[in-house]
């Protein structure tokens, strides 16, 4: 046999190899993603049989109290923790793509505290005035949060070359956004502002079918946007230079970027509030998992690791201390803080 047809079926095993691994790991996701969408709709305060969860589900048929329960708290629920877990999830991936850094994400940066702080203030506002405050309306507050605290970031980016002291920048940036915050929430009276203070530290409790139809549409079209980078987001992997001789235009490229983890970003901070090391944790776990960086592959399984992250710590979240609530932050920071230390550790090795 030929030196080149063996090099040829190597190259065939090899492939074959990395696609089943890939293969495998988005069946494992897809797995956890139903076991865990069954465990949570089974638990709860009110005690609800597999039959009776079935029958409601697929044959609408239960008295009134079950049937909201199911329909009406828990299952728009799981689906907003999935998509949100997945938006942040990408969020991160995008953000560490334009430092050139795992460590980056947008709650270590101060980007999710700064769309904390803007949402504050326009729910205050528009509670106070109408009443009443739209999706659209948090998720616009949110992006522009979102938007001043990059801006900052940028700043010190042009001033600051070295990452370390830019991340410490940007969580200075957090914990001054965070402080304003919670000085809002202080003074807000509470007839007007209800459970703002829950949400500044981070929940996926009281979610509707308008907020999931809502985040939806955003969300999708935003990953969409993401998924068509794919290429460019690989040549600019490999190198700035050899991405702008690929025909990348870096400056329109890396606005682009920034501005789409600020839309997934702050959809999430607009429904769920600030959530921590989801953004880093998942897409370091996923790559580690599918032993690759090709964006084709790393969006889709880091936006569906993102959920069944997510959907695990919210169920933690309702039912580690039940009928007592942890927010979710505390839960991520449980799972997610070990991994960014061991990330620090093993960049600080090599």
């Amino acid at each position: 046999m030929s030196s080149n047809s063996m090099e040829q079926e190597d190259f065939h095993v090899v492939n074959a190899r990395r696609r089943l691994r890939y293969v495998a790991v988005f069946a494992l996701f897809l797995v956890l993603f139903v076991v865990i969408t069954i465990v949570n709709i089974n638990s709860g305060n009110v005690d609800i049989s597999m039959k009776e969860i079935f029958r409601i589900i697929f044959l609408r048929e239960a008295d009134d109290m079950n049937y909201n329960i199911i329909w009406k708290i828990r299952i728009p629920r799981i689906l907003m923790a999935a998509i949100l877990g997945g938006a942040l999830s990408l969020s991160g991936f995008l953000l560490q793509t334009f430092f050139e850094n795992p460590i980056a994400g947008p709650f270590v940066l101060g980007i999710s505290s700064g769309a904390k702080m803007v949402v504050a203030l326009a729910m205050i506002y528009f509670i106070e005035r109408y009443n009443v405050v739209s999706s659209y309306t948090l998720i616009i507050a949110a992006f522009i949060g979102s938007m001043i605290s990059l801006g900052f970031i940028l700043l010190f980016s042009k001033r600051i070359n070295h990452m370390a002291t830019l991340l410490v920048g940007g969580i200075m940036i957090g914990y001054i956004c965070s402080a304003v915050t919670d000085f809002i929430i202080n003074f807000a009276e509470d007839s007007d502002i209800i459970n703002l203070h829950g949400w500044s530290q981070g929940s996926f409790s009281g979610m509707s079918w308008s907020n999931l139809q809502v985040s939806a549409v955003v969300i999708s079209i935003t990953v969409i946007f993401t998924f068509m980078l794919s290429k460019p987001i690989g040549a600019f992997q490999l190198g700035e230079a050899y991405a702008q001789s690929m025909g990348v235009n870096i400056k329109f490229f890396r606005v682009t970027i920034l501005v789409l983890s600020s839309i997934l970003s702050a959809t999430v901070t607009a429904f769920a509030g600030p959530i921590s090391f989801v953004g880093i944790a998942v897409p370091f776990l996923v790559k580690k998992a599918l032993n690759t960086a090709r964006p084709l592959i790393v969006i889709p399984a880091t936006f569906l690791g993102g959920g069944v992250f997510c959907m695990f710590c919210d169920l933690v979240a309702r039912l580690a201390f039940a009928p007592r609530e942890l927010n979710i932050s505390t839960v991520t920071s449980i799972f997610g803080a070990p991994i960014v230390i061991f990330m620090m550790l093993k960049k600080k090795g090599k």
